[in-house]
């Protein structure tokens, strides 16, 4: 710790490669542009080598200022980030939830949830990475997979998994629906990263080998495509309700598979959870189709 630079000078370094001018960075820090100057100029003292080059007006970085200051700027963005994640700002709810049900499910319901809760700003995390509660800073999760085990955390059922073949009404024509196992085999296959249409052809007894598909990397975009008119997907019935309520889609199959995986919330089990995470909490809860 004895060879860290003094913590003012890095403040002063910091600011003045933002803003390439000791002025501008003096307004920032509310000192004098001679402090800026010379917490700079002991800085470079320090660390016997010039961070700037002085031009007429104003500053430019050198070489090794240059990458310096990246890794400065960066080292003060994690501090910044690691003093506001102590008293996080009240009112601002952080949930990690999974791409699809963010654009299929999550997103349409925003205006709901915004109507009952105007003054909640929900900042959504969309990724399948298991996001961590305490080392991403998230509040809430939904998950897709068997219900998270611990004593710790607090779980609750939000859907179903039940898988459904669906499709636009122009893909199949004339044909009567529900469509035989026969014909949904040889309709154009939509694939996504769970990979499902080998078992459910097997499920309703088809043909595994027949057909031809395309495949996405994830589900909302199998979904689109389905839409479009360019093949059938399959997806867990509560994603694709409000197409299939708008006639963008329809069931092609009389049967449905159970599907591997329900979704679930998840929160930590703590007393100190904030008011505006206990109401995104039982909003969520308020959302969940009833257990069967």
């Amino acid at each position: 710790m004895t060879d860290l630079p003094p913590l003012n000078a890095l403040r002063a370094f910091d600011a003045s490669g933002r803003h390439l001018t000791f002025r501008a960075a003096a307004e920032e820090l509310g000192v004098t542009q001679g402090a800026v100057a010379q917490h700079v100029r002991a800085l470079e003292a320090h660390l016997g080598l010039p961070l700037f080059t002085r031009l007429p007006k104003g500053l430019a970085l050198t070489p090794a200022g240059r990458g310096y200051h990246g890794r400065i700027a960066t080292a003060f963005a994690d501090l910044r980030a690691a003093t506001g994640a102590l008293h996080p700002k009240a009112g601002v709810v952080v949930v990690s939830v999974p791409p699809t049900f963010a654009a299929k499910w999550l997103i349409p319901n925003l205006p709901s949830f915004s109507e009952a809760n105007p003054e909640i700003e929900l900042r959504v995390l969309a990724t399948q990475a298991v996001s961590s509660f305490h080392g991403d800073g998230i509040d809430l999760a939904v998950r897709q997979g068997p219900p998270p085990m611990g004593a710790a955390l607090e779980v609750v059922r939000l859907f179903g998994g039940e898988v459904v073949a669906v499709c636009a009404p122009q893909l199949f024509g004339k044909a009567p629906l529900p469509m035989n196992s026969g014909a949904l085999a040889r309709l154009p296959r939509l694939h996504d990263a769970h990979d499902l249409w080998p078992t459910f052809l097997r499920h309703i007894g088809a043909s595994e080998d027949t057909g031809r598909g395309t495949r996405f990397s994830q589900t909302s975009l199998a979904i689109d495509a389905a839409s479009a008119g360019q093949g059938a997907a399959l997806v867990s019935r509560f994603l694709v309700a409000r197409e299939i309520a708008a006639g963008l889609l329809v069931e092609v199959s009389a049967e449905a598979m159970p599907g591997p995986h329900d979704f679930h919330l998840v929160a930590r089990r703590r007393n100190d959870r904030s008011h505006a995470a206990k109401a995104v909490f039982q909003w969520f809860r308020s959302m969940a189709e009833p257990s069967t």
